[in-house]
């Protein structure tokens, strides 16, 4: 089918299954949880994996491969870790008809798969800091709701995993991998994130504290974590035997970070700015970024001017090309000029160009934006720099917009019965907490309940608990002189929290 039939504002789930099937970035697969990434989303991960290798190379991050596979022995290692990822790991158990000896899990993340080699390679001081990361799939078996990008049993990331020699150092790390992460989905998707730290309950299993980058979704009104960059102290190097003579010659163990970013960053594109008409792209990431398509041609128009429509474009094509620019023309004639704007919409190419007889005789083109449907006269006259130039505004506005939405939908509230009433109303808020983690749970459990008894009517609706989302570095700490309460439990607040229903 051509066409995106479900509406964005009124059945948000089959909008966007419809938008990733239909503009061909993906398709579904015979086992439940896992999905064909094609070439027209593989591009975005791939400006988004040469972005980051190329600052990767910068910091003095290495590429490495390690294998998949892991031991039952050394995955349990890290007992914390263990049970954080349990539920999720995929076994394989046997080789042909014959029972394995020992089952062999495969990767949910792979610090129990690397660290055991980290302990042979590192002795000294010198051979501090260890920075590798790489590009590879993992596996986690999510018995949830499988949402193609967002939720998936196998997904495409980056994990880096470092070693330092003190604290310091692998803490500074952590914040510009952060800052590496922000810049993916601000500068490359046009998505603005909040930067912050998990709360104790949400931070990665086994590591000291765990900081993310968390995007939201305007359209139901729920946050999603967007990437994360972990300190993990000197845990998993205690448990792996992880360590260095420092320059007094003394033993001691390393410091280690891990961090991550996965597929789930073209899921969070999708949703924050496509449209019911498919899907927009930010020129940054677009496979193709403008379209030229022919179009003025009739009956009565000579092959001689038929000609020079098809000759200009493709001129234009070259041009654009030349100039850096990903540019591709569509002179199919078995299709008419109206199915190829609807095609190419939903396959949200930024610009698209139109050429015909009447364009070429005044040296001029007609240009559709395709974010917020603009459409004017632009001259061939310096075409590149003028669609370069356009490009760039489409890209910084998009971002603009995008943020724009989301601090309408952030709300600050101190009192727990204003909480739900502005979850209702698809609002991620910012709150004074006094991060104790039973007052979390408190917070999902009570927030989840009033939803469901105020909302049963409504199925489609998200309806489950708030839960931190992350404590935002932007908001100073609480201090004792203020006498700020915690909104729900009323003992001292000490944090500045954003809450939110969550992907």
């Amino acid at each position: 089918k051509i066409g995106i039939e479900s509406k964005k504002e009124e059945d948000f789930p089959n909008w966007y299954r419809q938008v990733l099937v239909r503009s061909e970035m993906l398709d579904y697969y015979d086992v439940s949880g896992c999905y064909i990434i094609r070439p027209w989303a593989n591009r975005i991960w791939k400006e988004i994996q040469n972005f980051l290798s190329e600052e990767f190379e910068k910091l003095g991050v290495e590429d490495c491969y390690f294998p998949m596979f892991v031991t039952k022995k050394v995955l349990e290692r890290e007992k914390d870790h263990v049970e954080g990822f349990a539920p999720e790991v995929a076994w394989v158990t046997k080789a042909g008809t014959n029972d394995l000896a020992e089952p062999i899990a495969i990767r949910p993340t792979s610090e129990t798969v690397m660290y055991p080699y980290y302990a042979n390679w590192i002795r000294s001081h010198r051979d501090l800091p260890l920075r590798l990361n790489q590009w590879c799939n993992v596996v986690r078996w999510e018995f949830k709701n499988p949402q193609p990008f967002l939720r998936t049993r196998e997904f495409l990331w980056q994990e880096g995993h470092t070693a330092f020699a003190n604290k310091k150092e692998a803490d500074e790390e952590v914040l510009a991998i952060l800052d590496l992460y922000r810049r993916v989905y601000e500068e490359l998707l046009a998505v603005p994130v909040i930067l912050g730290k998990k709360s104790e309950k949400e931070k990665f299993a086994g590591g000291d504290y765990t900081t993310t980058c968390e995007g939201f979704i305007p359209a139901v009104g729920r946050g999603i974590q967007g990437a994360t960059s972990h300190h993990l102290g000197q845990n998993f190097a205690k448990m792996f035997g992880i360590e260095c003579e420092n320059e007094s010659k003394e033993k001691q163990f390393v410091y280690q970070n891990s961090w991550g970013i996965t597929t789930r960053t073209i899921g969070v594109m999708v949703m924050v700015h496509g449209d019911n008409k498919g899907l927009v792209l930010p020129p940054r990431v677009a496979s193709k970024q403008v379209i030229i398509i022919p179009c003025g041609i009739n009956a009565k128009t000579t092959d001689e001017d038929r000609q020079k429509v098809y000759d200009k474009v493709e001129e234009l094509v070259k041009t654009l090309k030349a100039s850096g620019i990903r540019a591709e023309s569509d002179c199919r004639d078995v299709y008419t000029s109206g199915w190829k704007y609807n095609h190419w919409e939903m396959k949200g190419v930024p610009i698209r160009l139109e050429v015909g007889p009447r364009d070429i005789a005044s040296n001029e083109a007609r240009c559709v934006l395709r974010y917020n449907g603009e459409k004017k006269q632009i001259s061939l006259e310096n075409i590149s720099e003028t669609i370069k130039k356009q490009l760039d505004e489409i890209q910084a506005d998009m971002l603009r917009i995008a943020k724009e939405q989301r601090d309408s939908q952030l709300k600050r509230v101190t009192k727990w019965e204003d909480f739900v009433p502005n979850l209702d109303k698809k609002c991620i808020i910012l709150t004074p907490w006094c991060q104790e983690t039973k007052c979390e749970e408190e917070v999902k459990e009570q927030s989840a309940s009033i939803a469901l008894a105020d909302q049963p009517e409504d199925e489609k609706a998200p309806s489950m608990g708030a839960k931190t989302l992350c404590m935002p570095f932007s908001e100073p700490d609480i201090q004792e002189s203020e006498g700020l309460k915690c909104f729900h439990c009323g003992k001292p607040a000490t944090k500045w929290t954003l809450w939110g229903r969550s992907y």
